[in-house]
């Protein structure tokens, strides 16, 4: 038989006998070859061919060990917070504890006995703060805030006295005056004797008192962020007692104008604006209109069963006025709570505009306060003076009721402006802040703003002037009488009764004429026929002009 040679190529002749020929036949039928092709032929004739084996998938194996390593063995290290205060380490050897008197955001509070010292037999309160809860760095600042502002708060009379501050291994200790007249909540035995509510007067005492804390603490530049009943104390438990904001836990620094975006209160409590994270001051304003809804009426302002279905009501819903008892509450009663619990932050009353509201007003115990709200307002105007919209606000000063002036009247007051003119300088702003400072109101908010006022270093302010810089015009906005407000303000400059103001309008009240005149119309009016009508007004006064074309 012939065969073809691989390798040399050329022919060979191979005898083969009848048991090689039935080997090699058995073999090419075990091999599935042809008849007449040996083994030798095939396997050539398979190197030829292109055959395609699959590859098994790699091994996850390895990656999975890497992983788990990196995870478990290669974790790194926690952060380890430093728990450690600075605070006396003898709490033990100068005070005694006795029995637990509630449980506040942070700590548990109890009655204690000075051993020795100026403390010696004094009864006090002692806030109780584990270590152990301190399990990120925010919690370790806030106990650092709530022991500075208790120093600072502690010669206010609606605070807390604060005594000591020690510590262990386990707990910090904050050592405070003990108010034994309970705190706001227990009245509720008192509220349902009396058919659920307070009255009016006795309520009024009490919201003073509240806003008048609020008040101070807004000036020192803090906020509460969790005013409630349970951290209103009576200092006894006589009709007449004091009253004492308590609990500090997770009060914050704001200058006038920050934005805090931290949610964090009471759920009742909560304005719309901290749900929103986006809020100052105002918060602890709208929390202090939940306590004087409940203590005229008896009932929340929002409830519903679950926390998020009271959110939803505060965002949403405007509490009701009109079922029992607010039928039988006087129209200034009713006005206090509605500006208070007011949605828009920025036309919420502040807690020192509370105390200039009618419905407060008598309470001479308690008089109207300097505002930080006036600070923060006179800096913006003596930034950003602009004759066109300082005119327009002191026209607007002179359109506002008497009942709005009292507050402007007040701030001015406390300034005490000299009595030769009547005016007041930068000198006047500072003795002010001096006669209400302390250490953190220095430290957080007042050489800022006294930089931005060093206008005033070289001349007067008078009260018209005062009254259109300290004027707010979103809280005007939130009156129900804004529109009258406003369109006697545009009444001021447009003498003409054809409903625009005219540029020779805006020169002969602003007293200007000639090139200054053209530059101001250039500047302010820009307006093809320097015409402005009672919108374009409106929206001047709120920082937006929107000038007409026609």
């Amino acid at each position: 038989m012939e065969e073809v040679n691989g390798k040399t190529g050329v022919d060979e002749t191979r005898t083969m006998t009848p048991t090689t020929k039935a080997t090699a036949r058995s073999s090419n039928q075990s091999l599935w070859l042809p008849t007449g092709v040996l083994p030798r032929a095939s396997r050539r004739l398979m190197k030829r061919r292109f055959v395609w084996h699959p590859f098994w998938p790699p091994s996850l194996t390895k990656h999975i060990k890497a992983l788990l390593y990196k995870r478990l063995l290669c974790k790194p290290k926690p952060k380890v917070l430093d728990k450690c205060f600075g605070y006396g380490k003898d709490f033990g050897a100068k005070y005694e504890l006795g029995k637990e008197l509630g449980t506040g955001s942070i700590g548990q509070t109890f009655s204690a006995r000075g051993k020795k010292g100026e403390l010696k037999d004094q009864p006090v309160a002692v806030k109780i703060i584990s270590k152990a809860q301190m399990e990120e760095e925010f919690w370790i600042e806030d106990v650092r805030r709530e022991v500075k502002i208790l120093k600072a708060l502690s010669g206010h009379k609606h605070f807390v006295k604060f005594y000591d501050a020690c510590e262990d291994d386990d707990n910090v200790y904050i050592v405070m005056e003990l108010c034994e007249g309970g705190d706001l909540s227990h009245l509720r035995d008192r509220i349902f004797a009396r058919e659920g509510k307070f009255t009016e007067e006795e309520a009024k005492a009490i919201v003073a008192q509240i806003s008048s804390a609020v008040s101070f603490c807004h000036l020192q530049g803090i906020v509460h962020r969790d005013i409630k009943l349970q951290n209103i104390l009576f200092t006894s438990g006589g009709e007449d007692a004091e009253v004492k904001l308590i609990d500090f836990g997770i009060s914050d620094f704001v200058r006038p104008g920050e934005i805090l975006s931290r949610i964090c209160g009471t759920v009742l409590f909560l304005a719309p604006d901290v749900l929103g994270e986006c809020y100052g001051v105002e918060a602890d304003a709208w929390s202090i209109g939940v306590i004087t809804y409940y203590l005229l009426s008896g009932r929340w302002p929002f409830v519903a069963p679950t926390r998020s279905g009271i959110f939803q009501l505060v965002e949403e819903s405007d509490p009701s006025f009109d079922d029992l008892p607010w039928q039988s509450i006087s129209p200034e009663a009713k006005d206090f709570v509605k500006r208070l619990l007011n949605k828009d932050g920025f036309q919420r009353m502040t807690a020192a505009e509370a105390l200039a509201h009618p419905w407060l007003r008598d309470e001479i115990r308690h008089p109207i306060p300097l505002d930080i709200l006036m600070y923060s307002l006179v800096r913006i105007s003596l930034r950003r003076r602009k004759l066109l919209k300082c005119a327009a606000q002191k026209a607007l000063s002179k359109a506002i009721t008497e009942d709005q002036l009292v507050y402007l009247r007040a701030q001015f007051r406390l300034l005490e402006p000299n009595t030769r003119d009547g005016s007041v300088s930068l000198e006047n702003f500072k003795m002010a802040l001096s006669r209400n400072a302390t250490d953190l109101m220095d430290e957080i908010w007042v050489p800022d703003t006294l930089t931005a006022m060093e206008s005033l270093a070289n001349r007067n302010m008078y009260f018209e002037e005062f009254c259109a810089a300290a004027i707010h015009i979103h809280r005007l906005e939130g009156l129900e009488g804004w529109e009258q407000i406003v369109s006697t303000a545009f009444e001021h400059f447009e003498r003409d009764g054809n409903r625009v103001i005219s540029d020779q309008e805006f020169y002969r009240e602003l007293k200007i004429r000639g090139p200054e005149a053209l530059s101001f119309a250039q500047d302010c009016i820009r307006n093809s026929d320097g015409k402005l009508n009672l919108i374009g007004f409106t929206q001047l006064l709120r920082g937006r002009p929107k000038l007409p074309k026609n």
